[in-house]
């Protein structure tokens, strides 16, 4: 097989799916929840679910052997449009150069288990 599946000790779904898969230069990765990797449950508020959801989501990138760099788009998917400036925050530290940050798209929709937002990649090695 030429996929590499991606799994985070501490974060993971309640399925048999991987959080993220790497064929040849490309990664793309499914919803990736704020789930603090010490507990594995849900952190508690948008902020530290923003914090947590910016951090699996670097690890996954790591362990796909790229690194923020390399997203084209991430996708995120919020409870309510009120938890933007989470998002904002986390964003503004991995990307604070506005001349190189991956396309974005945000949707408000309805996440399960008290998840208030989740985060998506596509992302192409160089």
């Amino acid at each position: 097989m030429r996929q590499q599946s991606i799994h985070l000790p501490g974060v993971s779904h309640n399925a048999p799916i991987p959080l993220g898969a790497r064929v040849g230069n490309i990664l793309a990765t499914g919803g990736v929840s704020g789930i603090d990797p010490s507990t594995g449950k849900v952190a508690e508020g948008a902020d530290a679910q923003a914090k947590f959801a910016f951090q699996n989501m670097g690890n996954i990138l790591k362990q796909g052997g790229m690194d923020w760099g390399d997203v084209v788009k991430l996708t995120v998917f919020l409870v309510d449009d009120a938890h933007r400036g989470a998002i904002n925050k986390y964003w503004l530290e991995v990307y604070p150069d506005e001349h190189h940050r991956p396309a974005r798209h945000s949707l408000v929709q309805n996440l399960r288990g008290g998840v208030l937002l989740q985060l998506e990649a596509l992302a192409v090695a160089k």
